[in-house]
């Protein structure tokens, strides 16, 4: 029989929502990346000119086609003023009566195409040029004179919406940050986020049925859902009247988490709410706040569009190394909702330890959770973790003081759940399940501890390597001790995987040979495979690395104010190495190891001209994460000559005089 909590959630799954949401929400995720790639529409003159655009331009254009159509395809909105579009209709209240005050009517998308789907835009462009002659279809945003404009030129004496479209883009600025993990695109992901929104929509809809005022806060699973419903504004106020009465309002002004504002209660409330109208978890696995954006680079040589210009070259020593088999991770959410049956009625302290059976890269550790019901707060672990194997966990009870003397704690049984098993179930939707546990003592009855569960779909793991050496090493020792079937003469340094596995053994060679010094070649470096076979890796010309026979050339760069260096790795993609931790990886916890120790490998490219972190190197402790198979060797490589030779770094900022 189900219970009332199950009725509600068949309740809520019962809405009618009139648009595929899923496929908006794959298709706003590659119109968000695509402005993310065009961050001048952020903030500046670009932002303030598209919005002139928008207001004089595109939507006096998309009112005339709503009275008669301008053309049998449909229009093609220029990347602009989509953006500005897409911020206004996300607030739906504002943008319903803006259109209706302007144009008598709700100017929807069915005869709109975006900017990023590739259609012929002749059409449009032709109606553009006919009625705004003096003003182009469409922006070249790498082009200073985008700026050079007159506002008279488009007639700006028009009526049009005096809301705050400046503030209403830059509360979107973040938004793909959070929504950019590779799972997002998901079709289970997206199909559990369109539950979850119709579940969302029923809780507000029962909190106006009986009239309780709650700031509901969505998760960044249901806002995506939420905002791919309003960017079909004609079907988002039909269905939300249908649902509710009234046209819902999205209220996305308050961005402080603080703990006590608006954002942090509203938060816990709707929290509360939904367990106790659905009894499940409100979290989910992939979907919370990551925190704020890293902080942006700034080596403006690397935004321009010239990085298809790098010819591909043949990298024949990048089969010298093993071809690693790809892991997958998954973000686990965890929650020890409750324990019953407990036998032990004795005050004391119970927990819950939870660790990977396996050996697992990412999470090799063990963790403990309290139990919601007994401590009466909310405790949830997040962590990522392999995307096989299993969690195993153990209750224990941690008995109280008695007369000064300690008790040991005692482990009341033991259970497990196999990841593989849960990922249909826990990727689409926070499940939660009783556990037996398995114990030596023969309890009365098995008890059980109750867990709310929530996992994202598999996502690639990183490579993991670690440097292995007796020799000095930045200044300082490795603190890996070389396991004995890797024991070579003291300058080789063994490259191992996470498992253990040999994949390389790298050193240096001097060269004294006259017809070698008259190349202008100073050091070698050559690699050992593990069937013995030797192979040159890279060589030093002057101040330049030709790195896996000239596949990739390692040489110093200079900041345009000249204080600052970082390292250019060129071959069949442009790499950046950068010092400290950048990007992805400058909000990462790693301990305390200086932050001078480690670097950053960034792949600048027309996909990601601001960058995009492939490797982090932790030169102190001979550490390597690279998330791309091709940059495996030439990482390799190029950690070992910047870990080894300290003085080309100091030589090539004297020497080396090209400026970035």
């Amino acid at each position: 029989m189900k219970t009332k909590q199950e009725f509600e959630w068949v309740e809520a799954q019962n809405l009618v929502l009139s648009k595929d949401l899923i496929g908006t929400a794959k298709q706003q995720l590659l119109f968000l990346a695509e402005i993310d790639r065009n961050r001048c529409l952020y903030d500046g003159p670009v932002l303030h000119r598209a919005i002139y655009r928008y207001k004089f331009c595109w939507l006096p254009l998309l009112a005339k086609d709503a009275e008669s159509p301008l053309t049998e395809d449909p229009l093609l909105v220029p990347l602009d003023c989509e953006w500005i579009w897409h911020c206004h209709r996300l607030n739906p209240v504002r943008y319903k009566n803006d259109c209706m005050e302007l144009y008598g009517r709700i100017l929807d998308n069915l005869n709109v195409v975006s900017s990023i789907q590739g259609t012929s835009k002749k059409g449009t462009e032709k109606i553009w040029e006919t009625m705004y002659p003096s003003e182009p279809y469409e922006l070249d945003l790498t082009n200073d004179s985008v700026l050079d404009f007159g506002e008279s030129l488009l007639g700006a004496t028009e009526n049009t919406t005096s809301y705050d479209l400046i503030s209403a883009v830059k509360r979107q600025t973040t938004l793909f940050y959070q929504v950019s993990r590779p799972y997002w695109n998901d079709d289970v992901f997206l199909e559990g986020a369109v539950a979850r929104y119709k579940g969302f929509l029923h809780l507000i809809k029962r909190n106006i049925e009986r009239s309780i005022n709650c700031f509901c806060v969505p998760t960044y699973d249901i806002d995506l859902i939420w905002h791919s419903h309003q960017l079909h504004p004609a079907s988002y106020c039909e269905d939300l009247v249908a649902i509710m009465g009234k046209v819902l309002e999205h209220d996305d002004t308050d961005s402080d988490r603080t703990k006590g504002q608006k954002l942090d209660v509203g938060f816990s409330e709707t929290t509360t709410q939904w367990e106790e109208t659905f009894g499940s978890r409100y979290w989910k696995a992939g979907a919370m706040h990551r925190g704020h954006p890293p902080s942006p680079l700034t080596v403006d040589k690397y935004k321009i569009d010239a990085m298809h210009n790098i010819s591909a070259s043949s990298n024949t020593n990048q089969n010298l190394i093993q071809q690693f088999p790809q892991k997958m991770l998954v973000e686990v959410m965890l929650e020890i909702v409750d324990v019953r049956d407990l036998p032990i009625e004795n005050k004391g302290k119970l927990v819950v330890s939870f660790n990977k059976k396996q050996e697992d890269i990412i999470f090799n550790a063990k963790k403990q959770l309290s139990i919601s019901s007994v401590s009466k707060r909310k405790q949830v672990a997040v962590f990522q973790c392999e995307s096989s194997g299993e969690l195993v966990f153990e209750l224990i009870y941690h008995p109280s003081f008695n007369f000064g003397l300690v008790r040991p704690a005692k482990v009341l049984g033991k259970t497990s759940i196999n990841l593989e098993d849960m990922q249909n179930v826990a990727s689409k939707l926070p499940t939660e399940m009783w556990l037996d546990l398995e114990s030596t003592v023969k309890w009365s009855k098995p008890i059980s501890i109750r867990i709310g569960f929530s996992l994202t779909p598999p996502f690639p793991a990183p490579y993991v390597l670690h440097m292995i050496s007796t020799s000095p090493f930045m200044g300082r020792y490795f603190s890996f001790m070389l396991p004995r079937k890797f024991r070579q003469v003291s300058n080789w340094t063994n490259i191992v995987d996470d498992a253990g596995n040999e994949v390389i053994n790298i050193q240096t060679r001097n060269l004294a040979s006259e017809k070698i010094r008259n190349q202008n070649i100073n050091e070698e470096v050559i690699g050992r495979t593990a069937s013995g076979e030797t192979h040159l890796l890279a060589e030093l010309k002057g101040t330049m690395w030709s790195i896996m026979n000239s596949g990739w050339m390692l040489q110093i760069k200079k900041t345009p104010d000249e204080d600052k260096h970082y390292f250019e790795l060129t071959g069949t993609r442009k790499v950046i190495i950068f010092p400290g931790r950048k990007l992805e990886f400058e909000t990462r916890y790693y301990g305390n190891v200086e932050e001078s120790c480690f670097m950053t490998a960034v792949e600048f490219s027309q996909k990601d001209p601001y960058g995009k972190a492939v490797a982090l190197m932790d030169l102190a402790y001979g550490f390597l994460e690279i998330s791309e198979e091709w940059l495996v060797l030439p990482a390799i490589v190029s950690a070992f000559v910047l870990s080894n030779f300290p003085d080309y770094s100091n030589q090539s900022v004297r020497v080396n005089e090209t400026k970035a």
